[in-house]
């Protein structure tokens, strides 16, 4: 399974790594709930504000795990389907939209990212996903659901995503899987080099890409909007 960068890692063992990552992340829910905390990401609140400007009112949220910023999104008057590969996950965001009085806006399904969306073309007004594609995905799977993505957006619509890249200080640290995908504390990450960025923009209008540190590493990540030209 390990490898340099540009060594592809095999099918079967990029399935065997993504089946102990679905577990890793049940566990990591079930033993702490609301591991986010309440309070929206900064990337959600700006992509809140790209979306409203955009005149968009659905909003999907890829990998929304226990749901601090689909609810975000939700308080924020959009309508908002949440997806994760957890139901644990998934089970918290229920719980809290309830309580939070918007579980109206909120729908949420159970959903791998290796697979399609279950959504049909250009029914979206907008997506967002912070950290999700760089999760333990292969290059050719990441791209494979980018065109996802681009599928399900209405023309001029907005794709609003954030992952960690090749000069974060865990990069090259950990166990390698190949593929630019490294392994620190059971959970796996894939770095994006800054031409990963730009392949997976084409034939989208690339916004911006946007440098940030996050947490306390700190991580250092790219917040990237783009959108389907109209």
């Amino acid at each position: 399974m390990s490898g340099e960068k540009g060594v592809s890692v095999s099918e079967s063992g990029q399935e065997d790594l993504a089946e102990v990552q679905r577990a890793h992340w049940q566990q990591t829910y079930g033993e702490h709930p609301g591991m986010y905390g309440e309070e929206p990401s900064a990337p959600a609140v700006h992509a809140a504000a790209v979306f409203r400007a955009a005149g968009a009112r659905e909003v999907l949220e890829l990998g929304a795990g226990h749901g601090h910023d689909a609810l975000y999104f939700a308080r924020e008057g959009f309508l908002v389907l949440a997806t994760d590969f957890s139901p644990v996950g998934l089970e918290q965001l229920r719980e809290a939209s309830a309580a939070q009085q918007v579980a109206d806006q909120v729908t949420t399904a159970v959903h791998d990212v290796r697979e399609p969306l279950p959504l049909a073309d250009a029914s979206v007004d907008a997506v967002f996903a912070h950290m999700l594609l760089c999760m333990a995905l292969s290059t050719k799977e990441i791209h494979t659901l980018v065109a996802e993505v681009r599928r399900v957006l209405r023309p001029g619509g907005v794709f609003v995503y954030t992952v960690r890249h090749t000069g974060d200080a865990h990069y090259r640290a950990g166990t390698k899987h190949g593929d630019d995908i490294w392994e620190q504390a059971g959970f796996a990450v894939h770095f994006f080099p800054r031409d990963l960025v730009d392949g997976l923009a084409e034939g989208w209008r690339l916004e911006e890409v946007h440098p940030f540190e996050e947490g306390s590493l700190p991580r250092r990540l790219w917040r990237i909007t783009q959108t389907v030209p109209e």
